[in-house]
């Protein structure tokens, strides 16, 4: 339980494709995110992107984050062994009640491989804490251009080993 309520995950089906296209399209949500992709509004590209990650054959882990039964935003484990990254995405009407650490314990219980990887931008304190507490630890800085916010942004790399 979070201040939110019960969280748990599901898989991602075509179903929710229409939520998670609104919520990926939050401008608040891609600034704090800031990695995201390049057109937020090109329906066409989304589409394709998630036929891709929901193709049987994708090594990829896609959840849907409930709280309390209603979606709440996506988690998920992508690329190759060894370097597997875990992602998240909390709807913000979520943010600062326990979801998006709740939801990546969860994930980090049903993908048990390790080491797994993760990005956040710097200046993004909620994810950084996100991370920690779930376990992983900053072991470097890269810094990107990210399309949520139209420029290059320093961002902490983490490792859970």
């Amino acid at each position: 339980m979070t201040a939110a309520g019960r969280v748990s995950l599901r898989p991602v089906g075509t179903g929710d494709l229409d939520y998670l296209f609104a919520v990926f399209r939050d401008p608040g949500a891609r600034r704090m995110a800031a990695f995201t992709a390049r057109d937020p509004d090109d329906r066409a590209a989304f589409d394709a992107h998630w036929a891709r990650l929901l193709d049987p054959s994708s090594p990829d882990v896609n959840r849907l984050v409930l709280v309390d039964g209603a979606p709440a935003g996506h988690a998920a484990v992508y690329g190759p062994p060894g370097e597997r990254e875990v992602t998240y995405w909390i709807d913000r009407a979520h943010w600062g009640r326990g979801v998006a650490t709740a939801a990546l314990a969860a994930l980090l219980d049903l993908v048990p491989e390790r080491p797994l990887h993760a990005r956040a931008a710097a200046d993004n304190a909620g994810s950084c804490r996100v991370l920690a507490k779930c376990g992983f630890a900053a072991t470097g800085r890269d810094r990107g251009w990210a399309h949520g916010r139209g420029e290059e942004v320093d961002e902490v790399v983490f490792t859970l080993g």
